[in-house]
């Protein structure tokens, strides 16, 4: 693995080179406008690397990634991520337009179109005016207009999938809520509740005593005092009276 892993890096190594001496050589031109010669060496470069890129394995994408060069790590990073999405290259390449060289705030941005089984796809470079070596790269699919929609209705579905999910999930958390006692609820009720109605005390009947004969003994008692007799009064009521001690 070491073997081919330093085998692949020195050919990598000394395509970027190559590429970067190419296109310094005509740096005297970067500041002006985009003549043909550099346009030409831009385009040539960008268009080497694309096939190189397409046509790595699986082990050179390996070695490449852990070379320590962030260009090539990031071109490794950007193939892999939509390579499977792309399938195999077509044979026929002349429909899908021809490379583009743009400048914009000092940067040149290279644009090589590709066509692939399953989609069209973008490979686009940055430049570095100073040293002319590519800086990025990121690999543009072109999906159809189908395959738009299909991905923007999913989109939508999934969002919206995702928000009824989580409605129906807070609103079985509030349902629980009413399980959950509340102390406060407690005292309301508490406070809340009429006072118990107070339960009636039997009234206490009192038993009526038979007092005919205590009242005749009495009335005897009183008119042999009063040396008379019991016709001359009438005893209506008896009363005990309570004396204190002294």
């Amino acid at each position: 693995m070491k073997h081919i892993f330093k085998k692949v890096s020195s050919v990598c190594t000394a395509f970027f080179c190559a590429a970067a001496i190419t296109i310094s050589g005509a740096g005297a031109v970067w500041a002006e406008e985009i003549d043909d010669t550099l346009k030409q060496t831009m385009i040539a470069t960008s268009e080497g690397l694309t096939d190189t890129i397409i046509g790595l394995s699986d082990e050179d994408i390996e070695a490449y990634s852990q070379s320590g060069d962030d260009f090539t790590a990031q071109a490794m990073t950007s193939w892999t991520t939509n390579r499977d999405e792309l399938g195999a290259k077509k044979e026929d390449q002349d429909d899908v337009g021809e490379t583009e060289v743009t400048l914009d705030d000092d940067i040149y941005t290279v644009t090589v179109p590709m066509a692939f089984e399953k989609a069209d796809a973008n490979f686009v470079y940055t430049y570095d005016v100073a040293t002319g070596a590519p800086t990025s790269i990121t690999v543009d699919v072109q999906y159809s207009m189908a395959e738009t929609l299909r991905r923007a209705g999913m989109n939508t579905l999934m969002g919206l999938g995702t928000v009824f999910i989580m409605l129906v999930f807070l609103s079985f958390v509030i349902y629980l809520f009413r399980f959950i006692p509340n102390p406060d609820n407690k005292k309301k009720k508490e406070a809340a509740a009429p006072a118990p109605a107070p339960v009636p005390v039997p009234a206490v009947v009192e038993e009526e005593v038979d007092d005919t004969e205590l009242i005749a003994v009495i009335a005897a008692a009183i008119a042999a005092s009063e040396g008379t007799t019991t016709d001359g009064f009438v005893v209506r009521s008896i009363r005990k009276v309570n004396r204190k001690k002294r």
